[in-house]
């Protein structure tokens, strides 16, 4: 496998490989026995150009027979079809949808039915959950006592709007989910050192990170934690963090959030990247399916 850069040393989230198809996991989320998962990569699809080479978005230009296949591929991955798979249709919302069997293939294979969705729950097994990304930030999250699973995409505007905190509020309405009992994790995306903000970004963070509720939970001077003054206007911005800190404000220990360590801007010919490209680039995707019985039992005998 191919060096890639790294900002951490725990390797919290681990590279495997299917056939060509290279994709990175989260032993965490694996160790609960009850879903399968990935993060794609850019290794394994049949995509070209700066689209090269599994690129899975339909609407940036590529063709899309190209699109269509690597679907396929991760699908096959995941042990399930792309009927299986429901997508979300993100706009920077904090809009989360409870997916059921009949939403099976939107996005793929038929048209979606639905608009403004950054977030994705169910309890049915087999469904497959599917968030993209080229620099936000992906969440997963896998309840292993109520049996159901979120996945949200959050960007800065989804961080500010606590888009973890809603996902994880809509299963507790949905399934009874206790966020004490939720397996989280933050995927692959850009780190605080390549992610600039404005002041006007900066201040909107230091208003939603200096309330007395997540100081009361998280502890104080969390501003400090996730914005670097550089003097000039500018500020660097650590989603990952920002994230972590909404998790556990909502509930979640924090031995039980697994925080990436790989920035998708510093590794622009492994993984998508909006700003190393200046947008000439595909999409990533987040892949989270709930196991049948019957899978759970034959994962439990290996």
């Amino acid at each position: 496998m191919a060096e890639i850069k790294r900002r951490g040393s725990n390797h919290i989230i681990c590279r495997q490989r299917e056939g060509d198809v290279e994709y990175l996991t989260f032993p965490a989320i694996e160790k609960t026995g009850v879903v399968s998962h990935l993060f794609s990569t850019r290794t394994g699809g049949v995509s070209k150009a700066e689209f090269s080479s599994m690129n899975l978005s339909y609407t940036r230009g590529d063709q899309k027979e190209n699109v269509d296949e690597n679907f396929k591929r991760i699908a096959a991955v995941l042990r399930r079809s792309c009927q299986d798979i429901v997508c979300s249709d993100q706009t920077h919302t904090t809009n989360v949808r409870t997916v059921i069997r009949a939403d099976g293939g939107k996005g793929i294979l038929i048209a979606k039915d639905y608009t403004d969705v950054d977030g994705l729950i169910t309890n049915e097994p087999g469904i497959v959950l599917a968030t993209f990304y080229a620099d936000c930030v992906p969440l997963f999250f896998v309840d292993p006592v109520r049996g159901a699973i979120g996945l949200s995409h959050s960007g800065w505007r989804g961080t500010v709007g606590k888009m973890g905190a809603v996902t994880l509020k809509r299963m507790e309405e949905e399934y009874g989910t206790d966020p004490a009992d939720v397996i989280a994790a933050i995927g692959p995306s850009i780190c605080q050192e390549c992610y600039e903000v404005s002041k006007d970004v900066a201040e909107i963070f230091t208003e939603v990170f200096s309330s007395k509720s997540m100081e009361a939970k998280c502890g104080t001077h969390l501003v400090k934690k996730i914005l670097l003054d550089k003097g000039n206007g500018k500020f660097q911005l650590d989603l990952w963090k920002a994230n972590e800190l909404i998790l556990r404000e909502a509930g979640i220990p924090k031995e039980q959030i697994s925080v990436t360590d790989i920035c998708t801007c510093c590794n622009p010919d492994y993984l998508f990247s909006h700003r190393a490209s200046h947008g000439k680039r595909g999409n990533l995707g987040a892949f989270l399916s709930l196991l049948t019985e019957e899978e759970k039992r034959k994962k439990q005998q290996e």
